[in-house]
C-alpha cells in the first residue's frame, strides 16, 4: 500500500494521528510506524513506547504496542522482557 493511502492518518509531521479501521489501511499505517524500529537491535518496553510516543499524537502506546506485536511487526518475549523488529521477508 502506497504512502498516500495513509497520508489523512499523519499530521504535517507524519506523526500517526488515528489507526484506522479497515484492516488493510491500519496494516499499512502500523507497517509505516514499524519503519521507526531499529533494525537487529532488543529493544524494552519502556524503548518501544518512547519511539511510539514520538511517532502518534493520540497518547496511546499501549494500543500500538499491542496492534505492532499482533499484526506481526514487532515480536516480544512472552514476559514482555524483550521487543524486537519482526525480520521482513523478501518481497517477491
Amino acid at each position: 500500500m502506497k504512502k498516500s493511502s495513509i497520508q489523512p492518518f499523519l499530521d504535517g509531521e507524519g506523526k500517526v494521528i488515528q489507526l484506522p479501521q479497515r484492516q488493510q489501511r491500519k496494516v499499512a499505517v502500523l507497517a509505516y510506524l514499524a519503519e521507526k524500529f531499529p533494525n537487529g537491535r532488543d529493544l524494552t518496553e519502556r524503548e518501544v513506547n518512547e519511539i511510539c510516543d514520538c511517532w502518534h499524537t493520540f497518547d496511546d502506546h499501549f494500543l500500538l504496542r499491542r496492534e505492532l506485536v499482533d499484526n506481526g511487526l514487532l515480536c516480544r518475549e512472552r514476559d514482555g522482557s524483550r521487543y524486537w523488529k519482526a525480520p521482513v521477508a523478501p518481497e517477491e
